[in-house]
């Protein structure tokens, strides 16, 4: 029997939703950690049908077991009448944990998740990070597989990357009926991809899928929903130059990302790579964020004169800026937009993260092989040391 992989989300002791796009390994670490759990499992067809045609039956079951003390629905969003049922057995302080997992937040914003706001608090499952492979965490195959569990455990994880996306516009955008054209939305993915890592702009992914803007700015708010993608602001505390107002796109997975850009003659690998590495940083600074309990918030910074700098991660305690280059090398040139950053802001932090072996302090600026970040970079922490 494979050895589970230990994960830095912690077991909680009171009432949550855990979210988390498919493959993120929701399900299987609730059972490691609840295994005495009444459990629903709303992705089963005759669970899913019971509970769709009376909700009711939930307290049946709750009220049924007196001896178990936890209550775990997966994919609550199947059936999100659920909510109310969950509500009322809540109020009745019936002393019981409910945790309440989800691939897609859609559903329950239409039917008013608010309705469980303070009894019910959010949590958010992502990829594998650096910091919980360990020793297993190999760069060069992580750029080209991403971290979702699902992939990694995986005896041929190329060939699971291929269907995940497809797995995706069926199961949950066609079945759930997010979309009535499943080609125009296939075709917006593709061209999407092109954004990955980009400042985005919706009018040029429009015009090259041949779509109303509308409808792609509904197709992004859609890949957002089912936690498929997510976009940064631009970061404009203090601002003492001109700055852009777009934000920049990514996909949730270096691997995700891989598998939808389609590639070709014209399209350079070194490009591909650039934008795979700094996704991979993107996606560890959201979760890492998520885990650390949300106190930070992660912008990007781009002046309207073209200087920019991939991260900006800024609260209470941290204030990084971060620049992520695909090269060995350290060129004076790679390091002029962070030197602006911190001549406009000189309480910041500045690291420069590239492939090279070397830790190099440059001018105030710490240059670190981005694999040792990523593998450093824990919740429990908030210095690179």
């Amino acid at each position: 029997m494979e050895t589970l992989i230990p994960r830095i989300f912690l077991p909680q002791k009171y009432n949550f939703f855990l979210f988390g796009p498919r493959g993120t390994g929701k399900t299987t670490y609730l059972k490691q950690n609840y295994p005495d759990a009444v459990w629903i499992d709303l992705l089963e067809a005759d669970v899913f049908r019971s509970y769709s045609a009376y909700p009711e039956r939930l307290r049946e079951i709750v009220l049924a077991n007196p001896d178990k003390k936890t209550v775990v629905i997966d994919e609550i969003q199947k059936v999100p009448e659920l909510l109310g049922v969950i509500h009322s057995l809540i109020e009745k302080k019936i002393k019981k944990q409910f945790i309440l997992t989800g691939s897609s937040s859609r559903k329950l914003k239409k039917t008013g998740a608010d309705l469980l706001a303070g009894r019910v608090i959010k949590k958010t499952m992502h990829p594998f990070m650096a910091a919980e492979l360990g020793k297993k965490f190999n760069l060069n195959n992580v750029l080209n597989q991403g971290l979702l569990p699902l992939v990694v455990s995986a005896q041929n994880p190329d060939a699971v990357l291929k269907t995940y996306a497809s797995l995706y516009v069926r199961e949950e955008v066609q079945a759930e009926g997010l979309v009535r054209n499943i080609g125009n939305f296939s075709r917006f993915l593709e061209s999407v991809s092109f954004s990955h890592g980009s400042v985005l702009n919706i009018t040029n992914v429009a015009r090259d899928c041949e779509v109303e803007r509308k409808v792609v700015e509904g197709y992004i708010a859609i890949l957002e929903d089912l936690l498929l993608a997510f976009r940064l602001p631009v970061f404009t505390k203090r601002a003492k130059r001109v700055v852009v107002s777009h934000p920049k796109f990514y996909f949730f997975d270096a691997g995700v990302y891989r598998s939808l850009r389609p590639s070709g003659p014209l399209d350079k690998s070194e490009e591909i790579g650039g934008s795979a590495l700094e996704g991979l940083v993107a996606q560890h600074l959201m979760a890492w964020n998520s885990y650390s309990g949300e106190n930070n918030k992660v912008y990007f910074w781009r002046t309207a004169a073209g200087s920019e700098v991939d991260f900006v991660v800024y609260g209470e305690k941290v204030f990084w800026a971060i620049e992520v280059k695909n090269t060995s090398r350290i060129r004076p040139e790679d390091l002029r937009p962070l030197k602006s950053f911190k001549e406009d802001y000189p309480e910041s932090t500045a690291y420069f993260l590239y492939r090279g072996k070397e830790r190099i302090m440059k001018n105030g600026i710490l240059c670190i092989p981005c694999e040792e970040f990523l593998l450093k970079l824990h919740p429990e922490k908030i210095k690179i040391a």
